[in-house]
């Protein structure tokens, strides 16, 4: 068969590289043409169309600063579509660019099989009737999802979170962390994770850099990410030790680590992280969290009007409570990271949020997901 699949940020590129190796065993001579990233393309053998680095815009003002861009992306992958005609078109959430795609796909009547649901249910959820009418079939990895869909009458099937096979796996491997990255073991780990997207970087970055000479006893280490080039760092450190510099302080270091995220994260002690599909994958290392997200003024008073949802992170979305501290906008500068960083390095307010992370994985249902999703697709190109 002939798979055309799209995922337009990080962690969709994990779970459909996942998906697709699960794919290439029952359907060995699987073809897959990608719009993903390293995961989907080297790792998984997808024939890589664009990288999601050059398609990934978040925030309603940076969406429509790019918006030239964006509808060529979309009119180059319709041609591309077209010319590739593929058995099967497999969406992986990024809802503005895919469910564009799959209006388009259905009047050309091909099959479309959406695997990681958008977030309908919290802004919009009147996109639910449009899913339905041009999505064969919908597979969900969160489990309120599923009950969000049957209040619309549509019958989805949850396949679970294909972070816990990820992370399951990982954790099995040994570690030489600390001599890889000739990081010293003096002192615990603070890992800083400020997202995978330019815009995330340079919102947030500059604010969680300024923690450094305030947790002395620990040593910081920064998550990079693949996406984003290592000057890009580089540049904020630089900016901040000339700033201690010229007020005469000591300067600092900071080690920065690519494509080990899950090393850093299994070596820490706590960690700051960017809202996202991370604060999970943290969640579920038993990591204490503070979650943060900053985004442009105008993008931020359009989402508090329009988005329907009490928390910003997975892990108290999934839990429908708080389990972990989330700083955004206003609320995101130095002295509340510092507050909240110190209430969970403490001891006993890490055994609560570790109660809560437990409870979360119970949640998520059983592993497999990436297996049961690949099984969905096959069946249905197989009826």
């Amino acid at each position: 068969m002939k798979y055309y699949i799209i995922a337009g940020e990080a962690s969709g590129d994990l779970h459909g590289g996942n998906m697709m190796k699960s794919l290439k065993k029952l359907d060995t001579e699987a073809q897959f043409r990608v719009w993903g990233g390293d995961s989907m393309a080297h790792e998984s053998g997808g024939n890589l169309v664009k990288h999601y680095r050059n398609t990934d815009f978040v925030g309603f003002t940076e969406v429509i600063a790019n918006l030239r861009t964006i509808l060529t992306n979309i009119k180059n992958c319709k041609k591309d579509i077209l010319a590739y005609q593929p058995d099967a078109l497999v969406l992986i959430d990024y809802p503005g660019f895919n469910l564009r795609i799959a209006k388009w796909a259905k009047k050309k009547n091909l099959k479309i099989i959406y695997y990681i649901s958008p977030q309908v249910w919290a802004w919009n959820s009147r996109r639910v009737h449009k899913i339905k009418k041009i999505v064969d079939k919908m597979m969900v990895i969160l489990p309120f999802e599923k009950d969000f869909y049957k209040g619309y009458d549509y019958d989805v099937e949850f396949v679970g979170h294909p972070l816990l096979d990820a992370i399951d796996d990982y954790s099995k491997e040994g570690s030489n962390f600390y001599e890889k990255n000739k990081i010293s073991k003096e002192k615990k780990i603070i890992a800083l994770l400020p997202g995978s997207r330019n815009q995330e970087v340079k919102n947030l970055f500059s604010v969680m850099i300024e923690l450094l000479p305030l947790f002395p006893d620990y040593q910081f280490v920064l998550a990079g990410a693949p996406s984003i080039p290592s000057d890009t760092y580089q540049k904020h450190i630089s900016n901040y030790n000339e700033k201690r510099k010229a007020s005469g302080k000591s300067l600092i270091d900071l080690p920065i680590v690519f494509g080990q995220t899950y090393q850093l994260l299994k070596q820490a002690e706590a960690a700051v992280v960017t809202s996202g599909t991370a604060t999970l994958e943290t969640a579920l290392f038993q990591i204490p969290q503070v979650v943060c997200y900053k985004g442009s003024t105008i993008s931020y008073q359009i989402a508090i009007r329009i988005v329907d949802i009490k928390y910003i992170s997975l892990v108290n979305l999934i839990m429908d409570k708080e389990i972990v501290t989330e700083l955004i906008q206003h609320k995101f500068n130095v002295d509340n990271l510092k507050n909240e960083l110190q209430k969970i390095l403490n001891p006993d307010q890490q055994k609560n949020i570790k109660e809560g992370y437990l409870e979360l994985r119970k949640k998520l249902g059983g592993g497999g997901a990436s297996k049961k999703a690949a099984e969905t697709i096959w069946k249905i190109l197989n009826e």
